[in-house]
């Protein structure tokens, strides 16, 4: 194996064990108020953690627009500026969450008003969003240092740190809940309590492993007017760009509901496979960040050249590798999330779209990390932007015929248009 492949895989590799943790977490979450007595713990806890997935993919490019800056002044062997990137995203992830703690309220209530789910499950929702809101600082600062790391060529810390906390996330719910009697709050507070001891270990390893970076502290370079420019010029395309993604996928379950429970319950099953996808691509898109940022940032165009062939040559590799999984065992998958015969007679019908995710999804997920290690959000943003515009005229034109077929169609075209628009673009990233 080619040593350009080996570390592809170091950084890949950690980061999908992290993406994997995640699922994981929320299934325990389930279980726990699963068996609490009451089907509206559950309600609450899928309603409260929307939310929370809203909000923290909004302000996602603290770990990504930092991710990109790290490894390009890294490659650069600018390490004041490694420092500084750090120090600065940190500082507006405390500035974000400070808002956020300020208009809690506001932002809860306006939340529940657009959902409007049943009284019960509003009122153990409002109980899980006033103590979630208070990780809310623990949980930016974290974006801020994985995307560090991440820029720095380390994915194995953010592994460590997201198994620590999904850990202590569990233990701590569990004791909680069935060892002090709490319910709906027990949960709310273990997830709390376990983002503090992720940025605390998070902390503790950037002194173990980088206190040697503290001589280039430059408290001069952190604030000035043209380093914050950079900072929030380049993640307002990011920002701008996660609202789109927001906007397409919530928008794809809300279709999915005014066809009917059964749709939506199949669409929702169906969307696991996409997700389960998305984890395992995210993890090469991490090392495009990490390599080519630094490549860029050491002017070798050569090694960015070659970075970029053994991504997509890796990309290549794992959607086909998908696509078989999906067409032997796609059915099987299916059967373990439900055994309702209605739904999975109905899943078999639009499973075939589920062929397409890797194949039409790959170029979109390795791109992405290279234009973040690139720090050519601009491309992003257009990309995203084309390909969310494709899936409502695709939506609005084909539904009215073909129903879920057509719902379906559009968002296997948004995945495919993105790619093909990056494509396109991709002169620009070393040349702008």
């Amino acid at each position: 194996m080619n040593w350009r492949d080996k570390q592809i895989l170091t950084i890949a590799l950690p980061s999908i064990v992290s993406n994997i943790t995640v699922p994981l977490l929320g299934l325990v979450d389930v279980a726990i108020t699963g068996h609490l007595g009451s089907a509206a713990y559950i309600g609450a806890i899928a309603v409260g953690g929307m939310l929370f997935n809203i909000i923290y993919w909004m302000f996602a490019f603290l770990r990504m627009g930092t991710s990109g800056m790290t490894a390009q002044a890294f490659g650069a062997r600018n390490f004041p500026e490694v420092v500084s990137v750090l120090l600065r995203a940190v500082l507006v992830s405390v500035m974000i969450s400070g808002v956020m703690l300020c208009l809690q309220v506001p932002v809860r209530d306006l939340s529940l008003s657009i959902i409007m789910p049943s009284e019960e499950v509003a009122a153990y929702t409002r109980v899980y969003f006033n103590i979630c809101i208070w990780g809310a600082p623990a949980a930016l600062a974290l974006f801020a240092l994985t995307g560090w790391y991440v820029g720095m060529q380390n994915s194995k810390i953010p592994m460590a740190v997201a198994i620590i906390q999904n850990v202590a996330n569990i233990v701590i719910s569990f004791v909680l809940v069935y060892g002090l009697g709490m319910k709906i709050e027990g949960v709310a507070m273990g997830t709390v309590i376990a983002q503090y001891i992720g940025l605390l270990v998070a902390v503790v390893l950037l002194f173990k492993y980088y206190s040697r970076l503290r001589k280039y502290l430059c408290r001069q370079f952190i604030l000035t007017r043209e380093a914050l420019l950079k900072f929030f010029l380049l993640n307002k395309d990011i920002f701008f760009r996660t609202c789109c993604l927001i906007l397409v996928h919530f928008f794809f379950i809300a279709a999915g509901a005014k066809q009917g429970d059964k749709e939506l319950a199949v669409n929702t099953m169906l969307m696991q496979l996409f997700t389960l996808y998305s984890y395992i691509m995210d993890g090469f898109a991490f090392a495009g960040e990490a390599m080519v940022g630094k490549a860029i940032g050491g002017n070798m165009r050569g090694i960015y050249d070659e970075t970029v062939r053994r991504l997509f040559r890796w990309g290549w590799g794992v959607a086909a590798l998908f696509t078989l999984a999906y067409l032997f065992f796609g059915r099987a998958f299916l059967s373990l999330l439900t055994n309702d015969a209605a739904v999975l007679d109905t899943a078999h019908v639009y499973q075939p779209w589920t062929l397409l995710f890797p194949l039409c999804g790959m170029a979109a997920f390795i791109w992405d990390g290279i234009y973040i290690g690139a720090t050519a959000t601009k491309g992003m943003l257009i990309s995203m932007a084309s390909g969310m515009v494709v899936f409502f005229l695709l939506y609005f034109t084909l539904v009215p015929w073909l129903g879920n077929h057509g719902l379906w169609i559009a968002f296997v075209v948004y995945l495919a248009t993105r790619g093909i628009c990056q494509t396109f673009m991709r002169k620009k990233i070393w040349g702008r």
